[in-house]
Order: structure tokens, then C-alpha cells, then sequence
């Protein structure tokens, strides 16, 4: 049975990840606020970013990058495009 959890990117009920998504506290936290929808928005939201920026996510620093996008794009504070950033068809 999944569970359910009031999703603080979405601020609706979803339904939960199945598993700790990142190490650590930060993962805790979104295994416990974010809903599937809202993970799924940001994986895509940080490739965008990876690609973009040409990051590397065996690099401490882009982890580190990614990291307080992260917790900026699912809990407030605005994640932001890459400057000049433009999105391809379908993409908001």
C-alpha cells in the first residue's frame, strides 16, 4: 500500500516516495514533504541544470550545487534557469 504525504512543492497530498531519495537529513526530508510528482519535477528540473551547467555528479562541488537547488526548488526560496537559458518544446 503507498503512503501519503502532504507534498510541501505541490502544498497538496500525494503520494510518497518509496524510498530515501539523497543521503543524509536533506533526504530524510524529502522522503518525509515531497510527494512522487513533486520528485519527479525536480529530476527533471536537475538535468536541465547538469546539462546546462555541464555538471558532474561524481564532482563534491556540482553535488554540493545541486544539493541547494535541491532543497531551494522543492522547499521555497526559487530555483532559477541558467542565465540565457532556453526551453525546448514542451518544456515550461
Amino acid at each position: 500500500m503507498s503512503r501519503t504525504v502532504f507534498c510541501q512543492y505541490e502544498q497538496r497530498d500525494a503520494e510518497g516516495l518509496d524510498f530515501v531519495p539523497w543521503p543524509g537529513e536533506l533526504g530524510k526530508r524529502v522522503f518525509e514533504h515531497v510527494g512522487k510528482p513533486g520528485w519527479a519535477a525536480w529530476l527533471a528540473h536537475q538535468t536541465m541544470l547538469i546539462n546546462e551547467n555541464r555538471l558532474s555528479p561524481l564532482d563534491p562541488q556540482h553535488r554540493a550545487f545541486l544539493e541547494g537547488e535541491m532543497q531551494k526548488f522543492l522547499f521555497g526560496g526559487g530555483a532559477e534557469k541558467p542565465a540565457g537559458y532556453v526551453p525546448h518544446d514542451g518544456e515550461s
